[in-house]
């Protein structure tokens, strides 16, 4: 055997708990607050649960290794999780890039937290990320969304990671869309990568949660050290559900991926359909950088439709298709983006494919796009 496994193989390997016999092979959840304390005082054991949980460190060793990191932190949410970063990384009187065309909440905090306590922030889209970076000083901070949410677009981390280090700041890559099966930013040179495991890695609605993962210990450490005083811990029970989900992840996310091509694919020639992107259609503007870094293209699909309304009825005249704001799941949903505030078209879709049969949600969608509702 190569000792290089599939993904599948690579997801199982990471949950399976050590092999003692009489001991479960799934790992349990350990929902304590407090444990008995030691006589020695040996504080490499268990206190106190917002320091320390056995799932959470099964979980992180779990997510440590997907994302080929030496160690992982995991959070209540993603948000928790990137903001947790930002506190720690981006100091008062440096500068902060964020992206101008990702996900809305993480600008709205940048300017609204960070901004007040001396940091600079600059927002760039994918396309110029690269170009900022390069006026980037030592000890500045470079966050990077790519594939970006909700807009697909994609940044080539190689050349942002170099021109980070020849500048000596700080690559930050936010991996909630692409998943540690899509790409892996830590090989392509990013010192940190974030995500919101609420996605795909849980994929089934139920549940929200964050992490950071990293090979530089010291700035783990000083992470660590932010969520014990900070507060902002993953329980243990959901901590159980991410890491239980995670042995279906291969195969959950080779159907998402599947899904999202071939829906795409169909978008593309569709009359109803004013555009599309997704990072694996040939033509897509970001195909090109996207095969040299990613190994999968992920299981959402951006498209723009007429209008508002005609959003609407694309939602209303489908059978498969739920109207949520989340992505990653096993339920196909659509969520039409120009709601919350993204600078996206009214008509601007974010479409995320789930596991159903590909067939059905071809023609489900085909047909739902069809203005006489056949």
């Amino acid at each position: 055997m190569s000792g290089t496994y599939g993904d599948s193989t690579r997801s199982i390997k990471a949950v399976v708990s050590e092999a003692i016999p009489g001991q479960p092979i799934a790992p349990p959840p350990v929902p304590a607050a407090a444990y008995h304390l030691p006589a020695d005082e040996d504080d490499s054991l268990d206190s106190y649960g917002r320091s320390s949980n056995p799932t959470w460190r099964q979980l992180e060793s779990a997510l440590a290794q997907l994302e080929g990191a030496a160690a992982a932190l995991t959070f209540g949410s993603g948000m928790a999780a990137i903001t947790s970063v930002l506190r720690t990384v981006a100091e008062p009187g440096r500068t902060i890039i964020v992206p101008a065309d990702g996900y809305y909440q993480v600008r709205a905090y940048a300017n609204e937290f960070l901004a007040p306590r001396g940091v600079t922030v600059v927002e760039a889209r994918c396309s110029e990320m690269c170009d900022a970076a390069a006026a980037a000083g030592r000890d500045d901070v470079v966050l990077a969304e790519t594939p970006s949410n909700p807009g697909l677009d994609v940044v080539d981390l190689h050349r942002l990671a170099m021109t980070c280090r020849a500048r000596g700041s700080i690559l930050v890559v936010d991996n909630t869309t692409a998943t540690p099966l899509g790409q892996q930013p830590l090989s392509l040179g990013a010192d940190l990568v974030v995500a919101s495991a609420t996605k795909a890695l849980a994929g089934h609605h139920d549940v929200l949660a964050g992490y950071v993962a990293g090979s530089h210990p010291e700035v783990m450490e000083r992470l660590q050290r932010e969520r014990l005083l900070s507060g902002p811990v993953l329980g243990s029970f959901e901590a159980w559900l991410v890491l239980r989900s995670l042995g279906s992840l291969g195969l959950r996310f080779e159907r998402q991926c599947q899904n999202a091509a071939a829906v795409a694919l169909m978008l593309r020639s569709h009359p109803a359909v004013k555009s599309v992107r997704y990072p694996g259609l040939p033509d897509d503007p970001a195909h090109a950088v996207a095969t040299m870094q990613m190994r999968r293209f992920g299981g959402v699909v951006a498209v723009e439709l007429a209008d508002r309304d005609a959003v609407h009825a694309l939602v209303g005249r489908s059978a498969l298709l739920v109207a949520a704001t989340s992505f990653g799941g096993i339920h196909s949903s659509v969520d039409r983006r120009a709601r919350w505030g993204d600078p996206v078209p009214e008509g601007f879709a974010r479409l995320s494919l789930g596991i159903e049969d590909t067939d059905d949600l071809l023609s489900d969608i085909e047909q739902a796009l069809d203005p006489a509702g056949r």
